[in-house]
């Protein structure tokens, strides 16, 4: 039988569906525990690739006989080996294409809602690394908000769109992945824009992006509000798109709230962050679309594969929301907090310009989950 592959793209579409999909990981188990490839209907079985060095035969009873079996690993070269081994046992059998890397870097453009006066704005889904990026369409000009470092799908996004992009912003200096933003500014001649608390420490140009400014995308009435909003860095800063959408940064999620920790400062900042989700945000409209920057787990995904709620419902349902005691807050939010990123510092150094890192060690610095939330 033939080993077939199986792209990060295909792999999404299922991701999206809820279809069932039977999942081979021969990584490490800690690296398995740590960072898979999540779907509501998928199984597993993760079984290390030196185990099988000799064979699948003590395998084959805990694989699936009527369904397709997909093999993941770091890269690709260990999942085509037991591919073939599986295939040569009468298994149906696929590979991922480039392996877990490959998931890593996949982003898979949704729409999100139209705009007035004919534009749009799309969702970026970083699957496999929950962050979500975004583009404001309007009148022949785009917007890119919290760009990831995989640029060229943002502009071969806007070049098939007949758009220029004229504006990029990052919502604050993030630190668990790294930001497009300003390559994507270079390649295209636009405004790069930064919280300036964020970028003190920058050693780059950039359009100080600070609490009342508009912007505005095409010739339409489409602004881009910044809101002062601290807490997860000290800069965060929260746009209101077309007073439809809410783009929360890493401030607020689905299901979570943004941790105040990634600089050392939790305990300075945990105060931010209250006044920002609990005063800031509660003047804003209930009927604003929430678009964060990351998501956390796969149930936060809509029906379209996309990540939004309303303000209101948030407010109902988001614990982070519900927390009255001051006290109590502070101390759910400082010592609830997950593992640090992945290589935040180096992240951070490199979003800042102090380090230039080439592609592969930008890819190593990036693996695993996002951890951005409290939960």
């Amino acid at each position: 039988m033939t080993v077939n592959v199986m792209t990060a793209k295909y792999v999404t579409k299922k991701v999206f569906d809820k279809e069932t999909l039977f999942i081979l990981d021969v990584r490490n188990e800690s690296d398995f525990n740590d960072w898979k490839i999540e779907g509501e209907n998928f199984d597993y079985l993760n079984i290390p690739y030196f185990e099988l060095l000799d064979g699948v035969e003590e395998i084959l009873e805990k694989l699936p006989k009527d369904q397709e079996i997909l093999v993941v690993c770091a890269k690709e070269g260990s999942s085509v080996m037991v591919a073939d081994m599986l295939s040569e046992a009468g298994l149906t059998v696929s590979y991922l294409e480039g392996g877990m890397k490959s998931w890593s870097e996949h982003l898979e453009p949704v729409k999100v809602g139209d705009l007035k006066d004919g534009g749009e704005i799309y969702q970026f889904v970083r699957i496999g690394k929950g962050c979500l990026s975004y583009m404001v369409v309007s009148n022949g000009e785009a917007a890119i908000i919290d760009a990831t470092r995989m640029t060229d799908i943002f502009l071969d996004f806007a070049e098939s769109k007949g758009v220029k992009i004229t504006n990029v912003f990052d919502t604050h200096l993030h630190a668990d992945h790294i930001s497009g933003g300003r390559k994507i500014a270079e390649a295209t001649h636009a405004t790069y824009w930064l919280p300036p608390k964020d970028a003190t420490e920058v050693t780059f140009e950039y359009a100080a992006l600070e609490g009342g400014q508009d912007v505005t995308i095409g010739n339409t009435t489409i602004n881009i509000h910044a809101l002062y909003s601290p807490g997860h860095t000290i800069g965060s800063t929260s746009f209101v798109v077309d007073e439809k959408f809410l783009l929360s940064g890493d401030i607020l999620f689905i299901d979570s709230i943004g941790r105040p920790d990634l600089a050392g400062l939790a305990q300075d900042w945990v105060g931010d962050l209250r006044e920002t989700l609990y005063n800031r945000y509660r003047e804003l409209s209930d009927e604003l679309v929430v678009l964060p920057a990351h998501f956390m787990i796969i149930d936060e995904l809509n029906e379209d594969g996309s990540v939004s709620e309303k303000l209101g419902t948030l407010f109902a349902k988001n614990h982070g929301l519900n927390i009255t005691d001051e006290a109590e807050f502070r101390r759910i939010v400082t010592e609830n907090l997950p593992p640090q990123p992945n290589a935040y510092q180096e992240i951070r150094e490199t979003n800042m310009g102090k380090i230039s890192p080439d592609e592969e060690k930008q890819r190593e610095m990036e693996i695993g989950p996002n951890r951005c939330a409290v939960r």
